[in-house]
């Protein structure tokens, strides 16, 4: 008597969601956006048993999103599945609208963020390496630390405030930089891959933006270039102050079109979705390359321009990124992918709409 009622109340409490079957085309909320997706398994549970992967309780589905690779697919709860129909494919245009308008709204807002954010993060470098060159040139260099201390200060208000526009129209000095041919014709080619031959770049990168910034340190410390200032003592600071700039500026401007469906995903897989362990997130320099990095290169001096720097400033992050471009020149065929991946048309057809 009480099996029967158990069984009743287990009923009950499936019928109060939609269940759906293995092989069923299916609308699946990934992070805010709803994607069509397929149900490749079902996992039939007890309303109070939680699913070891998600620690959710009840019915649960492994979906695959189409156009995504496999390695997207994932165990998901009956809460995040509509059924693929007019009246959900409606809330799917419209969800996706309201997140388009969010970030439309929210990105000014980021971009006046982007100084500040890099300050904070890099003012702690800055201290770092002022004392550890204070404590070097007390037992050498005499009075010369105060001069190269404020190198290391100057240096690193290029990364601080790239994106902090003067109030009465005043502007940096221009920094020029010495582009490779061979490096433009990189960045020519990879605007006309993604654009174009509606291909990505495979994601994550190895080597990422952090370890080839790590390689360069490397470089510049065992064999200091000799036109370079202190290689040893300013190298740290520059090199961390283009990753902390890199991870902040991607989203707002490092990104064709195209490929904003896939930084969202690589948001979901690394830092917003639901299988991410808490203090285990990864920044953009872990996932993304060389190709990105370049982007980001070839527009500093646009940045630098509306920037508050002295000659100075800008003498050191030019000498440094000419630096960098050479060494990426003569690197590159470890550094740069020698094909992308294509894109699927599911993929083509969420860049486009």
């Amino acid at each position: 008597m009480i099996l029967g009622a158990n069984h009743q109340q287990i009923h009950i409490s499936l019928m109060d969601t939609p269940t759906f079957t293995v092989g069923e085309n299916v609308l699946c909320y990934h992070g805010p956006l709803i994607y069509v997706a397929k149900v490749l398994k079902a996992q039939t549970a007890e309303p109070d048993e939680k699913n070891t992967i998600t620690g959710q309780d009840g019915q649960h589905y492994f979906v695959h999103y189409k156009g995504w690779k496999t390695t997207w697919d994932e165990w998901v709860p009956a809460a995040r599945l509509l059924k693929d129909n007019e009246q959900n494919r409606i809330t799917q245009k419209s969800v996706q609208k309201e997140e388009s308008a969010k970030t439309s709204s929210n990105r000014a807002n980021q971009k006046s963020s982007t100084a500040g954010a890099a300050k904070d993060i890099l003012s702690a470098s800055v201290a770092s390496a002022s004392t550890r060159s204070a404590r070097k040139e007390t037992a050498t260099r005499g009075t010369k630390r105060g001069r190269d201390a404020a190198s290391v200060l100057h240096c690193s208000s290029a990364y601080s405030e790239l994106n902090v526009l003067q109030a009465d129209g005043a502007r940096a000095p221009d920094m020029k930089l010495n582009v490779p041919e061979q490096i433009k014709a990189k960045l020519v080619d990879d605007y006309e891959t993604v654009t174009k031959d509606n291909k990505l770049v495979t994601l994550p990168r190895n080597p990422s933006v952090g370890q080839l910034l790590k390689d360069f340190e490397k470089y510049l410390t065992e064999t200091p270039p000799p036109h370079l200032k202190d290689p040893n003592l300013l190298a740290p600071t520059v090199i961390s102050g283009l990753q902390v700039y890199f991870d902040r500026s991607l989203a707002n401007h490092l990104l064709y079109r195209v490929e904003r469906p896939q930084y969202t995903q690589i948001r979901a897989k690394y830092i917003t979705g639901q299988a991410v362990v808490i203090g285990q997130e990864k920044e953009m320099s872990e996932i993304y390359g060389a190709e990105h990095l370049l982007r980001m290169l070839v527009i500093l001096p646009a940045m630098v321009s509306q920037s508050t720097l002295d000659g100075e400033s800008v003498d050191i992050v030019r000498e440094y990124v000419n630096e960098l471009l050479a060494w990426m020149l003569q690197e590159q065929s470890r550094l740069f992918l020698p094909e992308y991946a294509e894109q699927s048309i599911a993929y083509q057809n969420v860049a486009r709409s």
